[in-house]
This record gives structure tokens, sequence and C-alpha cells, in this order.
């Protein structure tokens, strides 16, 4: 499974290369058979997954339903002028791979990754200050202490390197001829070269391709090998999947007990508090509305103070309000603007330079409402639709999973993301967890991260409670070291989901227990003659390093 990113989904070429599976085309049906079209370029669906079900006239056979409309100038610009966007989503298990494999594509000598130069930040150049001053015995105002702290702040500190940045010199030159190359961090040893120069300095030179990790293929990939359902092959208009984002209905649990409207906990792109308050607010109902809120909530000022104020005023809607980038050119160019001008202000809008009262005045020209001017001049970054499209997708695949394979769905999201779980809490039961989250819910944001982290995990352990699941004990011998695992109508926890023991000595404990049973006390008497308690003889094998306190060894009986 790939995710793609950034705006290579409005090239067409690259659908047809399989490089995204977002089709840039008008929304169309296609016959699969014998490859009959039917185009919508007006109207009002958006995108070709929402157009109803229908019949090839000339074979019979259910049209594939596709295209999103996605402008092919987002991608390279009206005359090819824009730097591609490129950006593929691996699992994080196969990322390294793919990143040497680059090198085999392009040439070792043609593939960097991206440097990044960490700067001296402004608290820590006050605590040099501080130490300069205390280390000399010198006295100074508060005042020369910031004139001081000012001039360490934002210089270099050490080099590193971008998650996922990769760096390609074209064939026929060098990388001397852009940057230095260099080791990050000065470690010798590692085989990574990175370009010295930050790769902002650099950006527009050189292209760069994202060759990300991300939580989604692998998501995907174990539902896969839990099911036997290949993902690509899921329907993006499944009525009851698409309900998830309004109601809590199709995971049969009243809202008012889950504490949430929609059903979207867990959920990649739509789970998060702020998000599924959007929910609440558009009440969406299509694949195109679920795109719109993807465009919405990883924009900065684009949603808060911005189109939720419009649509709230009456102004306009979810459909008709400012919510990804290809919106503005196609919007302006509909109203009459030239294409040029449509894209050029499109550019300067998504990358938060507002607009000139000269544009303005052009926009006015060509009757666009002011409350769009307004809106435009608010915006700092906006997604580019392509991105939104694959997100989307990849959040429907994993939803309906939630709805129809729910326990193979929750084993998956425990065992990926939820990185900070408490086995001992959720096998004390529903009631347990509900005083737990109350408990952190009421910290607000003086919870910790690792807090906050477990109430994202509970919120969902919480929900699975009312669907009807329940956890079994951990097994020493039937468990995992890491990953939840199906057992009836039950989820077997892994031993790093228990307090205090971490993915390591998990593994270290599945490894061990592969080998045989364990020695029961009686055992251990009878073989050793020894009185020794159990846990003697534990800590005298150097087992209790690997498992922690003494609460760990009475947990797993």
């Amino acid at each position: 499974m790939v995710g793609s990113r950034g705006s290579v989904g409005s090239s067409l070429v690259a659908t047809f290369t399989d490089i995204t599976e977002v089709n840039g085309l008008p929304p169309h049906y296609v016959c699969p058979s014998c490859k009959k079209s039917e185009f919508f370029t007006t109207g009002p669906v958006s995108s070709g997954v929402d157009l109803p079900e229908k019949m090839c006239p000339d074979c019979g056979v259910l049209y594939i339903r596709d295209g999103h409309d996605i402008p092919f100038e987002t991608f390279l610009g009206f005359e090819g002028d824009k730097e591609p966007d490129i950006d593929l989503n691996f699992s994080g298990d196969n990322q390294p791979a793919i990143h040497k494999f680059c090198e085999v594509i392009f040439g070792k000598d043609y593939v960097f990754r991206a440097g990044t130069i960490t700067t001296v930040a402004e608290k820590t150049a006050m605590g040099y200050v501080r130490k300069f001053l205390e280390e000399k015995e010198l006295f100074a105002t508060r005042a020369e202490m910031e004139r001081l702290a000012q001039g360490c702040t934002g210089i270099k500190r050490s080099t590193g390197q971008h998650p996922g940045g990769i760096m390609v010199v074209p064939a026929d030159n060098n990388i001397h001829n852009f940057s230095p190359v260099q080791r990050p961090a000065d470690d010798t040893k590692t085989e990574i070269v990175t370009t010295h120069f930050d790769y902002h300095s650099i950006s527009g030179r050189l292209l760069k391709l994202d060759i990300l990790g991300h939580d989604d293929p692998t998501i995907l990939r174990m539902l896969q090998d839990l099911t036997g359902v290949e993902p690509t092959g899921i329907p993006l208009t499944d009525d009851k999947v698409l309900s998830l984002f309004s109601s809590t209905k199709a995971l049969g649990i009243d809202a008012k007990k889950l504490g949430t409207p929609v059903g979207t906990i867990g959920v990649p792109e739509f789970g998060t508090k702020f998000v599924r308050q959007m929910l609440v607010d558009t009440n969406p109902k299509t694949f195109a509305d679920l795109v719109r809120i993807s465009g919405l909530s990883h924009g900065t000022d684009v949603w808060l103070n911005n189109a939720q104020h419009y649509i709230k005023n009456g102004d306009t809607d979810l459909s008709g309000c400012i919510s990804l980038r290809d919106n503005i050119m196609l919007y302006l160019i509909e109203r009459g603007l030239p294409s040029k001008d449509a894209f050029f202000i499109t550019e300067k809008v998504r990358k938060g330079k507002g607009l000139k009262p000269e544009e303005e005045d052009q926009m006015r020209k060509h009757n666009v409402p002011e409350w769009y001017i307004e809106s435009c001049k608010k915006i700092k970054y906006m997604f580019p639709k392509g991105h939104a499209v694959a997100y989307v997708t990849m959040a429907v695949r994993i939803a309906w999973f939630k709805v129809y394979y729910p326990l193979e769905y929750y084993a998956t999201f425990f065992s990926v993301r939820a990185k900070d779980f408490d086995a001992e809490l959720v096998l004390m039961g529903q009631e347990a967890v509900k005083a737990k989250l109350d408990s952190i819910a009421s910290l607000g944001n003086d919870a910790s991260p690792k807090e906050q982290n477990l109430a994202a995990a509970l919120e969902l352990v919480y929900e699975m409670f009312l669907r009807g699941f329940s956890f079994a004990p951990v097994d020493i011998y039937k468990s995992h070291g890491t990953h939840f695992k199906v057992v009836g109508n039950q989820l077997l926890p892994p031993f790093g989901s228990v307090n205090g023991i971490g993915d390591n000595a998990g593994m270290a404990i599945y490894e061990e227990a592969k080998n045989g049973d364990f020695l029961s006390k009686q055992d251990f008497k009878n073989r050793t003659g020894s009185t020794r308690t159990v846990m003697e003889a534990l800590d005298q094998i150097g087992a209790l390093d690997h498992l922690g306190d003494t609460n760990q060894i009475s947990f797993f009986g």
C-alpha cells in the first residue's frame, strides 16, 4: 500500500503510471469491459465516486465511478514552470528500503538525503547567557541578558536530516554545483549522506521527493492480512461507512453514551476532537464533502475564524467555501478571470501572501462576492485537492473495516497507533476506563503528552466496550510481544501493552515463550530441590531486568 501526497494527484500521467490512485479528470463513468465513458464537466457532483450506480448501456456491466476534477496546473503550472510536488507515504516498516531503492533508480551519486540545520532556540540561548554569567561571576540586567541571548539565537547548533526528503540531482550534473555534502551530526559511522545546506535554501533548484513513513499503509496491510480483504477493492460510497461521519448508528452505539455524535474515533484524519467538531458543524453526506473537510482541517487559518464563520453567517455552505487551493482557481476561472491570473492569485493565497489591491479590484469586476475576497486574505496555507483525496480514500477504507470487521480493526489500531496503552487498566473493565477518561479530561490543557496519548487510545477502548467486545487477560504463552490478537469475541493484549514493559521487553518474553513451558513453582522445586521463591529464581537469572517490578510478575500470574 502506498499513499500519495502533495499535488501529484493532479497529474493524469501519474494516475496512468500508478504513482497515485487519485484520478484528476472530471467526474465520470467508465465501463471496465468496453471502456465506454460518460463525463460530467458541469453540475453539483465534484467527485465521481458520488455519482449514482449505473450500468453500461452497451454491455450491461456496472460502471466504474471515478474522477475528482483536479486541475493539472496545480501540479506543474500553466506553462510547466512550477516545481512538481511528488510525495509518497510508505509503511514505516518499508521506508528505509525505499530510500535505498531510490539510489538504484537514480544512481548513488545523484540521490542525497535532504539536510537540516538545528539552531539555538531562544530559551536555550538564555540558558547559555545565565550559565556564562554564573561561571564568570558577573552581573547583568535583564535587558542586557536578553541582548546577549539574541546574539546566540538562531546560530547553528548541529545538523540533521529531513524525515523523508530525498534530493535528486539531474544525471548531467553534480551535487557539488548545488551544495556540499556531509554525514548528519558529524556521525562518521552512518551510511547516510545529506546536503550540507538546509533543504529550504536549495528548494526550487533541485527536485525534492518526500518518501515518508506513515501509519495508514501499515494499518491497511495488517487489516488485509487479518481479514483477507484487498483494500483497493473496498467501495468508497458504502452508506453505512459514510454515515460514520455524521452519526454513530452504524456502530450500534448511543451517541450520548459515547460522548460524541459521530463514529470517527480512530479513523485517520477524522478522529481528533477538532475534526469531529468540524463534522458536527458541517454534517457531511458525500465523499466530496469529506475531501473538503480534509482541506479545511489541514489548512492554516482556513476553518477557524474563516470558513466556519462564513458558513454560520449564511454567506456560503460547505460546498461553496474555500477549502482547497484548487477550488480558488476553478472558481475564479468560472467567474471569468483569465486562467493565468486565476492561477497566480491561487498560488499567492495558498502560501498566505494575501491579495494586492489591483487583484481585489479584478475579482470585484468579475462579481466575486466580498466575503470570498475577505476569506482569501485570511488564509495562511492551503492543502492541494490531490493530497486530500488520497488521505480521504485511505480514511474511508479504514472506516470500512471499522464497520464490517470491528475486532480486526481495533486489534490493528491498538497495535500500530496506540503507543500509550494500559492493559492492566482496560482489563478492569468499562467503568474503570470511563473513570480514567473523565480524570484526564478534567485536567484540560494540564494533561501530559503521555496522558493525552493514553486518552486517545482509551476513547477507542471505551467505544469497543460499548459495541459489546472485551479484552482477554494477557497470556504468557498466547500473547504476542507487540501486536493485539483476535481471540473469539475478545482482543488479547500483547506483553508490550502492559505498563512498564514496552515493546523490546515484550518481544523478549514472546520469543522466550516459544521455546517451551516456563517452570511452575513446584517444577522448580522438584528440579532444583530449592525452596527459593519463583521471584528469587527470576531475579537470579536476570529475568526481572526484562519484566520490571514485582507487580508485572504478579500480573502474569
